[in-house]
């Protein structure tokens, strides 16, 4: 999704591997007993899944690992390729990145099936982390649905999730167009259109595509900073033929300031709701 320019207008910058956002999503459900009770609404979650989710969010933002892994079943999956142990690494490496960081969890529907509960939440995280001797301000809002049985997470599903990293005195103001969801093979467009005037302002950017992973929570990209004329990035690309997700992140540099944009694109074989 990159367009060739010359030498002298490319920079090379470090993608920080920060993409943990995803992991951790303290969206939870806790174990029960009865039927199916069908999906209800935020207003009549149970107390007892309240404290769990007060629990998670609580252990996430002191940054005890242990606390978390709790909640988490020794065989639990993510359809990302996490499991248990990954998950501890991974947060781990994440957190170490971080030195303030904050996670909290609305519950917007839930059901029992059965001994399980299955809720549907939004985690927004606030992070705060020094790079290259400037600091860089994290926010991440990420939806999920997960399964719990006998009180541990045992399967979570990323529905959507966005990412914006800050820094800078001035950083721009991005309005950043994606579809969450894609067909396999299907054209899709993104627009990151920088809000405030150019002026004299040198405007710098690149657009970066990578598959979700385990492997690529935590690892950084090199990428080459394009001199943008006008004021914002342009692309089309292509869903892969296989339903896989992507993370597409969109970078611009001004000299007061930095922004960079990460969304998950989900790839399907059908369109879901």
């Amino acid at each position: 999704m990159t367009n060739s320019v010359s030498s002298h207008q490319r920079r090379r910058a470090t993608l920080p591997g920060s993409r943990l956002w995803a992991t951790l999503l303290l969206s939870i459900s806790i174990a029960s007993t009865g039927g199916n009770l069908g999906v209800r609404a935020a207003e009549t979650v149970p107390n007892e899944l309240k404290q769990v989710i007060e629990q998670i969010d609580s252990n996430a933002s002191q940054q005890n690992l242990q606390g978390v892994l709790s909640f988490y079943d020794r065989q639990f999956e993510s359809e990302d390729g996490l499991t248990h142990s990954s998950l501890a690494e991974v947060l781990s490496g994440f957190w170490q990145e971080y030195s303030q960081i904050r996670y909290s969890t609305n519950i917007e529907s839930w059901e029992q099936e059965g001994n399980a509960w299955i809720a549907e939440t939004v985690t927004t995280i606030q992070g705060k982390k020094m790079m290259m001797g400037r600091s860089m301000d994290m926010q991440s809002e990420i939806r999920s649905r997960q399964r719990l049985e006998n009180q541990k997470l045992v399967s979570q599903e990323i529905l959507s999730e966005r990412t914006i990293l800050t820094a800078g005195e001035n950083p721009p103001t991005v309005d950043f167009q994606l579809p969450e969801q894609v067909l396999i093979g299907q054209r899709f467009t993104l627009d990151a259109i920088v809000q405030e005037p150019l002026g004299n302002n040198v405007l710098l950017g690149a657009v970066l595509e990578e598959p979700v992973s385990a492997d690529n929570y935590l690892e950084s990209e090199s990428i080459d900073l394009e001199l943008l004329s006008a004021g914002g990035l342009f692309k089309l690309g292509t869903a892969p033929v296989i339903p896989e997700p992507r993370w597409i992140s969109a970078v611009l540099v001004r000299g007061d300031g930095i922004t960079m944009i990460t969304q998950r694109l989900r790839v399907v074989k059908s369109m879901q709701n």
